[in-house]
């Protein structure tokens, strides 16, 4: 017995010169959507004029979680408010606590750590403060130090390059297919 084929001749092979180009569109156009996603939360808060910072330890839980980043703006000490949280230079490191006294007779905050029991043991001088907390984002830490490193830049270009590559097979396999179709 002979088996004829109810499908209309080419339709399979006409959905599939168009499934396939738009599929490389599709995944090149998500490839470059993310990257740029994920380099906002670094680049827009600069323009803003604020500085990010991962948060590495929990002295500021459950408020600031580690691996938070912290966006913190330049602030003119008198300005700063009981309650605020604020980042400062000490020891060559970054401290990120909050205000638990600003004195200004003596030019220094009195500071505390959310998790910490007690006050910090010396008082932060107005010299060393950075900034105010402007906002933060629990858990994007790692993600801006990876993309902030060298090797999270090389690998956001390769992808960024990938995402390129496929948005352009995509478009050439568009025009082969349009041509087939015309019999040129």
């Amino acid at each position: 017995m002979t088996m004829k084929s109810v499908r209309p001749e080419g339709l399979s092979g006409k959905r599939s010169r168009k499934f396939f180009p738009a599929l490389c569109r599709f995944i090149g156009t998500l490839i470059l959507i993310v990257i740029i996603a994920a380099f906002l939360p670094l680049t827009l808060p600069r323009l803003a004029g604020c500085e990010a910072y991962e948060v590495v330890s929990g002295s500021m839980e459950p408020e600031l979680p580690v691996g938070s980043i912290i966006y913190v703006k330049a602030a003119q000490p008198e300005e700063i408010e009981t309650g605020d949280i604020i980042a400062f230079q000490k020891n060559g490191s970054v401290i990120t606590h909050r205000v638990v006294e600003n004195r200004p007779a003596e030019r220094e905050f009195i500071t505390k750590g959310d998790a910490n029991r007690t006050e910090d043991m010396t008082p932060t001088a107005y010299g060393s403060l950075i900034g105010k907390e402007i906002f933060h984002l629990p858990f994007a830490g790692v993600l801006m130090t990876m993309l902030s490193g060298t090797t999270g830049k090389i690998y956001a270009v390769l992808f960024a390059v990938c995402g390129v590559m496929l948005r352009m097979l995509g478009g050439i396999l568009e025009r082969q297919g349009g041509e087939g179709e015309d019999g040129v």
